[in-house]
């Protein structure tokens, strides 16, 4: 068996006018064009996810209107056999010099490692007609869309 082995390129946090990735020097050179960017895809490590008893890998009824199991890779959950994440976010800013990335959301904890980071390139990323399960049909078709959505709705109480 092949053992892999991922090093953080830096780690997240939330400041006062909102959420940034610091990056450490080692990487801050391929940072370099990045600016040039809307969107970015960022790759994060579910360091704080319960794993106490190993992946979980069926889940009982995870969202409102699905089936009454899902397995865990037709989830977004981030308990999984490897929590790796993936995150779409508006990028608002790069500091090549200090490392930082201000975006404009991010969905994981201060201190989540970072392990990579990728330009949003919609003839590489976008799926212009994607077909979703009838149960999540109705679910926003975009990320900005996804902000006004009641996603309380979707989960169970």
């Amino acid at each position: 068996m092949t053992t892999c082995r991922l090093v953080p390129i830096g780690h997240a946090a939330h400041v006062a006018d909102g959420p940034v990735l610091e990056i450490k020097p080692a990487y801050r050179e391929g940072l370099f064009g990045l600016d040039a960017f809307r969107w970015i895809v960022v790759h994060w490590f579910a360091h704080r996810a319960d794993r106490r008893d190993g992946a979980q890998l069926l889940l009982p009824a995870p969202y409102r209107g699905a089936p009454d199991r899902l397995g865990v890779f037709a989830t977004r959950s981030p308990l999984r056999p490897n929590p790796l994440c993936v995150t779409v976010a508006a990028l608002l800013s790069v500091d090549i010099a200090a490392g930082t990335l201000r975006l404009g959301w991010l969905d994981c904890e201060e201190g989540t490692p970072i392990l990579d980071i990728k330009p949003y390139q919609p003839s590489f990323d976008r799926v212009e007609h994607p077909e979703p399960p009838a149960w999540c049909a109705a679910w926003p078709r975009s990320v900005e869309a996804s902000g006004d959505f009641d996603w309380a709705s979707v989960f169970p109480d």
